[in-house]
């Protein structure tokens, strides 16, 4: 998917890569069995970095916690210890780093509106000089943080014995007279009288503090304040890949904002009509492309995907492409609208492709062919006869994230019962994972059938892969669907997956 002609031809004479072989490698804030899981704790937003060795989570109690990688630092010894090791598939590691309180709930007094602390939304920013930047968003407002390791400083040699409080200066001879008192009120008991004289040589026990840094702490301190842009929740914000603009999206409006300018945003993208009653669909997600500055796509909850150009207009009502895929004739039902609502778009890693997630497929668009998705992947087909199921317990209207790997080769979703998918994308590929955010991802793997793809068009090249076979779980009556995996992310150069259940940060590696 990254290259030109050249990695095309060598995939088609060598075939699709194989199947990865997914494996547990840590958890964090894993749950004992019984134990209940509080509303606050529960992660809402994962994200890696560029370079794949920080990772932040937010969660619905407005805070964010940093991990870091460790199994890539201290690597020294000799040059036959380096080459045994790249015998073995490093295992990677991360250890927690730190946290911090990025929101706290607020009230709107003009609307009497509650605003949750909850993080939907956390992004990388460029680091500088040693110190990690990041954006994070609940519903209205966007933080821009600073965290960086900072000297503690301490005041050593003083001239009071801290055990005792009892000054080492000497007192006046005159140990019969009065108190004094200095001109703040305060008795002067350790301090010269005014006819004292230093002695020749000072006095000994007279030292000048001394401060020393010893010890290193990671403080987290927020640069700026984005607030007062958005009249609707904010679902979405993307870093541009000039590193000094970003976007953030509600449901009727796209801004643009500069890093170092937060009292002022431009309203790129405005789709509220003027009559509020002829609304018929809002935006869902907004991502930059991941080279082209003045490039960014987002989605709608009529499943369709618009791509812009800010190049062409300061006001990006009109598209440059628009990616939807035509309706089968036949096919519409209530449920139609609901289920074609797209909760997630990612570009790829090379910006040639767009990765979507409505709620019952996965669809990958290329940004050069509009006519329809280059393919289409099924990650809970056999919920289908249960929609109605679903919209009554309300969980059709879940909102699912999806990720592509870094070479473009696969891609990932979650779903109910804390599984989540993995599908192939390269040509003839019948990959199709299903595993579980647990220590054992395999145990309730649905077995998928290794069947050539079927394509349903050649009119939009549509190609349906990964429906489950008939199983225990294939009538959806054995789904816990309140235990979801909505958040997920790739590591951006290794086959490396982050998922969160619950308050549970789980990680896998193939």
């Amino acid at each position: 998917m990254n290259g030109g002609d050249d990695a095309a031809s060598s995939a088609a004479t060598s075939g699709p890569p194989p199947s990865l072989d997914w494996r547990f490698s840590q958890v964090f804030g894993e749950r004992t069995a019984g134990e209940e899981v509080q509303e606050v704790d529960i992660i809402s937003a994962i994200e890696f970095d560029k370079s794949g060795d920080h990772l932040a989570t937010g969660d619905r109690g407005g805070r964010v916690v940093l991990f870091e990688r460790t199994d890539t630092k201290d690597h020294g010894g000799s040059r036959r210890d380096l080459e045994e090791t790249d015998y073995t598939v490093r295992h990677p590691e991360f250890r927690y780093k730190t946290e911090f309180q990025s929101h706290e709930p607020e009230f709107d007094y003009l609307k009497s509106l509650e605003i949750e602390e909850k993080i939907n939304k956390i992004r990388w920013c460029q680091p500088a000089n040693g110190a990690l930047f990041l954006l994070s968003t609940n519903d209205k407002t966007i933080k821009y943080w600073k965290v960086q390791e900072k000297k503690i400083k301490k005041i050593s040699e003083m001239n009071i014995d801290p055990s005792s409080g009892v000054s080492s200066l000497p007192s006046s001879s005159n140990t019969n007279s009065p108190t004094r008192v200095v001109a703040n009120g305060l008795p002067a008991h350790g301090y010269p009288s005014n006819d004292f004289s230093f002695p020749p040589g000072g006095i000994p026990s007279l030292r000048l503090p001394v401060v020393t840094s010893q010890e290193t702490s990671l403080v987290a301190r927020c640069r700026r304040v984005y607030a007062h842009a958005h009249d609707y929740h904010i679902n979405s914000i993307s870093n541009s890949s000039d590193g000094e603009t970003f976007i953030s999206a509600d449901d009727l409006r796209v801004n643009l904002w500069n890093l170092e300018i937060s009292n002022q945003s431009f309203n790129i993208v405005d789709v509220k009509p003027t009559n509020m009653e002829d609304l018929t669909e809002v935006i869902t997600s907004a991502e930059f492309h991941p080279i082209h500055c003045n490039m960014l796509a987002y989605s709608s909850s009529k499943g369709s995907i618009r791509l812009i150009d800010m190049r062409q207009s300061a006001l990006c009502d009109s598209h440059t492409k628009l990616f939807e895929e035509p309706e089968a004739p036949g096919s519409r039902s209530f449920f139609t609208e609901i289920i074609a609502s797209i909760s997630d778009i990612k570009f790829s890693k090379d910006g040639r492709y767009i990765l979507s997630r409505d709620y019952m497929t996965l669809k990958l668009w290329d940004i050069n062919m509009d006519s329809g998705p280059v393919a289409s992947y099924q990650v809970h087909e056999h919920l289908r006869p249960r929609l109605c199921d679903l919209y009554e317990n309300d969980s059709i209207f879940d909102k699912f994230e999806c990720c592509l790997s870094g070479d473009g080769l696969r891609v990932a979703t979650g779903s109910y019962s804390n599984l989540f998918r993995v599908f192939g994308t390269s040509p003839g590929s019948t990959e199709a994972a299903t595993l579980e955010a647990s220590k054992n991802p395999m145990r309730r793997q649905i077995q998928t059938p290794a069947r050539p793809a079927r394509t349903l068009g050649s009119m939009t090249r549509v190609v349906r892969r990964g429906s489950e076979s008939p199983g225990a779980e294939a009538n959806g009556n054995a789904y816990d669907f309140t235990t979801k995996l909505l958040h997920m992310a790739w590591h951006p150069t290794e086959n490396s997956i982050a998922c969160a259940a619950a308050n549970s940060l789980y990680m896998y590696y193939a």
